[in-house]
């Protein structure tokens, strides 16, 4: 049986001395595991179409539940990416977290929009990184079904808190404090409150279209990462090697 998919490769994993395990990310087909024979070859017709961080349309011929790349013909390989380390780097970072939560077989249209359209803002927008990073983040938490509390204070109910609280995906003025309480609170500004509430809402084409001076944004940046981090309960080797980049 042939499938043909729209696909964005998250990861290569050597097979033998000439194949590669691709897993792909489809709109249609959500997470797919893949073999591309002969890909290691020097003449292999798969070798840019296959490439990690690739957009292509691929051929998949499947036998006894397993699928073989057949054919793959280009769609867009982000070279503006791929000429930068720092962001080359990051859009490894968007492809592993994006890899955790995504399910083989299970269609998720949003996550595989996220992730193409952050690696598009970093290749051909140029957009800042701290800006595709946080929005990144805070989409793809809500995406895997972690949405916060964004509408005010958990406790008194004013709409400008100052404090997120990063375990429980909540706000909460400084004030309203349960004393017991050992949950960890970073601080937010209206302005990156703001923001947070426009990512998580808004149009998935629109999700660059909000502004923050450069301290707000690095802010912003600090709680996404701790609260995506925080709600899968893990790190990411990817997320690590781009902040050595960083130093």
């Amino acid at each position: 049986m042939y499938l043909k998919i729209q696909g964005l490769v998250l990861r290569r994993t050597e097979y033998n001395d000439h194949d590669v395990l691709l897993t792909i990310l489809s709109k249609e087909h959500g997470k797919l595991t893949a073999k591309a024979r002969g890909l290691k070859r020097k003449n292999s017709p798969l070798t840019a179409q296959c490439q990690l961080l690739a957009f292509a349309e691929f051929t998949l011929f499947e036998y006894r539940g397993m699928y073989t790349v057949n054919e793959a013909a280009t769609i867009e390989l982000f070279h503006g990416l791929r000429n930068d380390l720092c962001k080359l780097s990051l859009g490894t970072y968007f492809a592993q977290a994006a890899e955790v939560i995504s399910q083989e077989d299970l269609p998720n249209p949003d996550l595989q929009s996220l992730v193409l359209n952050c690696l598009y803002a970093l290749s051909k927008l140029n957009e800042p990184e701290v800006k595709v990073k946080a929005a990144f983040e805070l989409r793809l938490a809500c995406i895997a079904g972690f949405q916060p509390e964004l509408t005010g204070c958990a406790g008194c109910g004013s709409e400008w808190p100052d404090r997120f609280d990063i375990k429980a995906g909540m706000l909460e003025c400084a004030a309203c404090r349960n004393p017991g309480s050992d949950g960890i609170r970073m601080p937010v500004s209206p302005a990156v409150l703001q923001a947070m509430r426009y990512i998580c809402f808004c149009g998935s084409r629109k999700i660059f279209a909000f502004r923050l001076p450069e301290d707000a944004m690095h802010q912003l940046a600090d709680v996404t990462e701790s609260y995506l981090t925080t709600q899968l309960e893990r790190g990411f080797s990817t997320l690590d090697f781009y902040k050595s980049l960083l130093i």
